[in-house]
């Protein structure tokens, strides 16, 4: 039996245990009990209620049924904060969750349903609120003309990927007097799982797995945005402001990631980097994820890396999670 299924029994025979008392049973260090445990929790085997010396694991199996709340409501008029509050009242979510994730889960909430408000087009859209034992998550679900669609169009983009690229920079807004173009981007990095799908096109954020999917689905008329957070948490919604929003910069929105293989897995020319780039002058930080490119050709790092750097002197741009071949190239382009 191996240590995961060794979890699961021991759980089966308890209601709950704490990681001390796991530990104690297993023979294992803590480091190894809490690989496994994550993994269980990832898995959605087993819960985790409390926080650090205070957590008690149990079988999903024996938690609390989930409670949730579903509703359609019409759009034209609505104030989302007020809708909120009634919400939050109706599952007490005061009381369910901690004031850190509360504080996460209305500002997610609110700004993807300002978005459908503001921008969607539609008639009404469908809510759903739920909270269970280890998160608590909603979805926003429209009918409109899509996001990726809105975007492209009111742009001037080209198609639908350039508009989803163009989101995931920041400060991409198509009501520049009354919006900033930053909802989407921080409620992506507040939430352990964030998926946002219009049309074919489907964006996952995925905190567990560190990582930033992009796939082609079943056409999806509107927009349907996916939002799920921890219960146990310790994030702070302040913390994930002040990572692009730093004092250095009056708090001001400034410094932005960017993950290059969202549509590919090499770039080569020049004309994908200038894609890549665009709009990117609106920052003072720029970091570019190269995890999962391939490679990189003379052109596209040369652009980049020489040209734009140049041309934007006072914009520190970096490279992080790079493999040896794209390494070769960036000091290529650096030599020359």
């Amino acid at each position: 039996m191996d240590t995961k299924q060794r979890i699961r029994a021991y759980l089966s025979r308890h209601p709950s245990a704490s990681g001390g008392e796991l530990r104690r049973h297993l023979g294992i260090s803590r480091q190894a009990l809490n690989a496994h445990l994550r993994a269980l929790i990832d898995s959605g085997e087993i819960i985790k209620a409390g926080a650090t010396r205070g957590s008690r694991y149990s079988l999903a199996a024996r938690a609390p049924a989930p409670v949730s709340i579903s509703r359609d409501v019409p759009l034209h008029g609505l104030d989302e904060s007020k809708l909120y509050d009634e919400l939050a009242m109706k599952l007490n979510l005061a009381r369910a969750l901690r004031p850190n994730v509360e504080a996460i889960f209305r500002y997610a909430f609110t700004e993807m349903l300002n978005n459908a408000i503001e921008h969607s087009k539609a008639e009404q859209c469908k809510l759903r609120l739920r909270l269970d034992a280890g998160t608590a998550s909603f979805r926003v679900r429209d009918r409109g003309i899509g996001v990726f669609h809105s975007v492209a169009s009111k742009l001037h983009l080209p198609d639908e990927d350039a508009a989803l690229v163009e989101l995931m920079k920041g400060k991409t807004t198509t009501m520049a007097d009354t919006h900033s173009g930053e909802g989407i981007f921080f409620t992506s990095r507040a939430a352990d799982q964030f998926v946002l799908r219009s049309h074919r096109t489907e964006v996952e954020w995925n905190r567990s797995r560190d990582d930033v999917f992009v796939s082609q689905r079943r056409y999806l008329q509107g927009t349907k945005v996916d939002f799920s957070l921890r219960r146990d948490t310790r994030r702070f919604l302040e913390k994930v402001f002040e990572r692009f929003a730093p004092e250095e910069y009056d708090f001001r929105f400034q410094k932005t990631e960017v993950f290059v293989r969202m549509l590919k897995k090499s770039y080569v020319s020049r004309s994908e980097a200038k894609r890549l780039l665009t709009n990117l002058e609106k920052f003072s930080e720029i970091t570019l994820d190269f995890k999962g490119v391939k490679a990189i050709g003379q052109g596209f790092a040369d652009e980049v890396f020489r040209v734009f750097a140049r041309r934007h002197p006072n914009i520190k741009i970096s490279a992080e999670n790079t493999t040896a071949p794209v390494d070769a190239m960036l000091r290529h382009v650096a030599s020359g």
